[in-house]
């Protein structure tokens, strides 16, 4: 009676493990109503989490364990680094029944080309951001002008080693994926001169400290800047000539995840074209989602902040892997925030 009695109780606390669903994501990247619609719907309990830079999420799967977690969404190229590092499990796209609502050219990227491992959630930039009203119309327009003294103690980076030297190597005329050692030495030689502008590094919640004018100027995504128009509509976001960073940020699942089943049914609802809608005209950035598109109100659609044009994009750069050259990145990373 004892066995069975036990029996029943894990069968219990099993059904009720498949219950959760363990979300790991960006800060203020998802609208608190798409979950908890979601929980209504299927009965599933979310529990969510956030980070504020893939260094932070991947080191944090790499160490406690993909089990921790039912879904993370990493950005561009740390997909293709934790499929190649036995990160993630294969997703099973016949579970998918909004799979076909998502823009094929999205789809097939170099950092996985069959979309085994990965769903598009959402792509942006990260740009520059300047407050026209103290610093008026105009007051930037390529990466280069961020050296301008005049910015001194007032500037914001990201807290992304990729970006900001991914930013410094376009300023250079480099590419932000260069693999050349050299390359990568004289972008970080170049920050060193930008540091006495430096105010902070933030990924986490960039519009907070533009909002509260902390700082004036320095590097965004396009989302932070549309949520910050809303209280600041003079915080003016900027494609630098050099080129702007995007990326593409990504839904997948943990190796060794326990709640598959329902992480497939959240990465399905959120593939609906309503759903999709409701997420890109609310965190401002652009859905992968053809289907959503449509739908769009027609001042989200025309806002270039979210949705770019072609001339806007013409010299940009996706984030890819740069395989053993990352080390690289790392050690001059490190350097930069050390000040060594």
């Amino acid at each position: 009676m004892k066995k069975i009695i036990l029996a029943a109780l894990l069968a219990l606390g099993l059904q009720a493990a498949q219950k959760e669903l363990v979300v790991y994501n960006w800060s203020e990247y998802m609208p608190e109503s798409v979950i908890e619609d979601f929980e209504k719907e299927s009965g599933i309990k979310v529990r969510y989490s956030t980070y504020d830079s893939n260094e932070a999420m991947y080191a944090k799967i790499k160490t406690a364990g993909g089990e921790s977690y039912d879904i993370v969404v990493p950005s561009t190229y740390f997909v293709n680094k934790m499929s190649r590092e036995g990160l993630l499990a294969k997703i099973d796209k016949s579970k998918l029944k909004n799979y076909a609502n998502l823009d094929p050219k999205l789809l097939g990227k170099p950092f996985d080309p069959k979309n085994d491992y990965s769903i598009p959630y959402m792509w942006g930039s990260t740009g520059m951001s300047y407050n026209a009203k103290v610093l008026g119309e105009g007051a930037v327009s390529a990466w280069s002008d961020l050296w301008n003294k005049e910015f001194a103690g007032k500037l914001l980076l990201t807290d992304d080693l990729r970006e900001v030297i991914g930013m410094a190597l376009l300023s250079l005329g480099y590419s932000s994926n260069t693999t050349d050692p050299k390359q990568i030495e004289a972008a970080y030689n170049k920050l060193k001169t930008l540091m006495p502008n430096v105010k902070l590094f933030n990924s986490e919640s960039p519009k907070g400290v533009y909002i509260s004018e902390e700082v004036v100027v320095g590097m965004n995504f396009n989302g932070e800047n549309y949520m910050a128009n809303t209280e600041m509509p003079e915080l003016r976001y900027v494609y630098p000539k050099e080129g702007v960073l995007v990326w593409v940020d990504s839904l997948v699942i943990p190796k060794g995840a326990k709640n598959i089943a329902a992480a497939h049914a959240f990465i399905d609802y959120l593939l609906r074209p309503e759903v999709a809608k409701t997420i890109s005209e609310e965190i401002g950035y652009a859905t992968p989602n053809l289907a959503a598109v449509k739908l769009l109100e027609p001042e989200t659609a025309a806002n270039r902040i979210i949705y770019p044009t072609a001339d806007d994009l013409a010299k940009s750069e996706f984030q890819l892997d740069v395989g053993e050259a990352i080390t690289i990145y790392e050690q001059y990373w490190e350097k930069l925030k050390t000040g060594n």
